[in-house]
């Protein structure tokens, strides 16, 4: 009896397992040619709560042949994405081989570097990248008003609704303005899907994929990179992606110049007017000196010397383990030393104070976003509006760690802000 009960289970497991394998099967079949059939579908807005794109006409738009051929083929009778580029788009979509291991020791850490290391296209040359200086002066020389850069190393269908809204306000402001994103993965035909209500407007935006080796070539950098390479700098428990962030946007700066900005940012006024400058993103409470800047928004003249001592005190004070060391400590350390010895003055440095980009701190940030429910919240909202359209506030950062997440309520100073200053303003009301 109990061996013929052994036989059923055993049929009924294989039964299970050849189901599930059909289901297993069907499901990345679907996903395959799912994803290239909504690919070649026309699009022309862009629904930010889900970043679905939305079709109001019926003109027939593809992603441009020489976008496709750029990015992922050589053959140029054939725009659409093969079936083996489309697996490896969705692989590189799910793991982010920049994450180190939960609670690893220094040691297991750099073993797991180092086997990480293939993967981490990133830090490599690659025929796109080596493209990438070539590209980028192209763009610049497209009748630019001024040119900004974002960086973003995170997988591309990340990319969203608020992220979306920081350039959408950038171009409100700044119509003329070229717009570059550094980024692998929004160079690429996904990418190109999320900007491409933009584009469609007419507005110069670029996603490109870094040549790191390169942007670091000549600078204090190049070593530490070398060193990375080689799988002898400990990359720390923060994801490496944040640090390599900081360290493009400074090389950025100093090999093209231009404005840096964060992704997290409701822009509010032109910004043209300002030169060499960083904000400080608080005051000490007596002495009304600054005491921490923030490298969310920076303006730098191309081979401007601080940027150089930027990259220096990266180079030389990496630290993987502690948040903000190699970003904002790190201006705030370079720009403190200067002004202690007396050589700031010779940088013509603009530090503006906090209304410039930092009016509301991260504790605070939550306010803008609810909805005003009695006439003094509504005597709120405005009186908050009138100050950050009256004084010199040129942007909002909105801390995404802390606002990420927090629904846009009606009638809030988020939602009046963005009805305010944007050029698409599809559903600012997302939870």
């Amino acid at each position: 009896m109990s061996h013929k009960v052994l036989d059923h289970s055993q049929l009924s497991r294989s039964a299970k397992s050849s189901l599930l394998s059909t289901i297993s099967f069907a499901a990345i079949f679907f996903i395959i040619y799912a994803d290239i059939f909504v690919s070649n579908l026309p699009m022309h807005t862009i629904d930010l709560r889900s970043h679905e794109v939305l079709d109001h006409n019926h003109d027939q738009t593809q992603v441009p042949q020489e976008q496709i051929e750029s990015t992922f083929t050589t053959d140029q009778s054939t725009p659409q994405l093969s079936i083996q580029a489309k697996i490896e788009e969705l692989e590189d979509e799910i793991r982010d081989p920049l994450v180190p291991p939960e609670n690893a020791t220094r040691e297991e850490r750099l073993v797991w570097f180092r086997r990480k290391l293939p993967e981490l296209e990133i830090l490599k040359s690659d025929n796109l990248s080596q493209q990438f200086h070539g590209r980028v002066l192209e763009f610049l020389n497209n009748g630019c008003s001024l040119q900004f850069y974002m960086v973003w190393l995170s997988p591309a269908k990340s990319f969203g609704e608020r992220d979306f809204l920081t350039m959408d306000t950038l171009f409100k402001s700044h119509p003329q303005g070229c717009l570059m994103i550094i980024s692998n993965s929004m160079d690429s035909a996904r990418g190109y899907r999320i900007l491409k209500p933009l584009l469609d407007r007419g507005f110069k935006i670029l996603a490109i994929a870094p040549d790191l080796p390169f942007l670091v070539k000549n600078t204090p950098a190049e070593p530490w990179l070398e060193e990375l390479k080689r799988g002898r700098t400990d990359p720390g428990y923060i994801p490496l992606s944040q640090n390599l962030s900081n360290l493009i946007r400074l090389a950025m700066l100093y090999k093209y110049g231009g404005i840096y900005l964060d992704t997290d940012l409701i822009i509010l006024k032109d910004l043209s007017g300002l030169r060499n400058a960083i904000g400080a993103q608080s005051l000490d409470s007596e002495s009304k000196i600054w005491n921490r800047l923030n490298g969310a928004v920076m303006i730098f003249d191309i081979n401007h010397p601080i940027l150089l001592d930027f990259l220096e005190e990266f180079a030389t004070t990496f630290n993987g383990n502690k948040w903000g060391h190699n970003g904002p400590y790190l201006v705030s350390r370079v720009i403190a030393r200067l002004e202690r010895s007396g050589r700031s003055l010779d940088y013509n440095l603009t530090i503006l104070p906090p209304k410039a980009f930092y009016p509301l701190d991260w504790i605070r940030i939550h306010r803008i976003f609810s909805k005003p429910e009695r006439e003094l919240e509504s005597r709120a909202v405005e009186i908050t509006l009138n100050e950050l359209n009256a004084r010199e506030t040129y942007a909002v950062h909105l801390w995404n760690k802390r606002s990420r997440q927090l629904a846009i309520g009606e009638g809030s100073v988020m939602a009046r802000l963005i009805s305010e200053h944007c050029v698409i303003c599809q559903d600012l009301y997302v939870s």
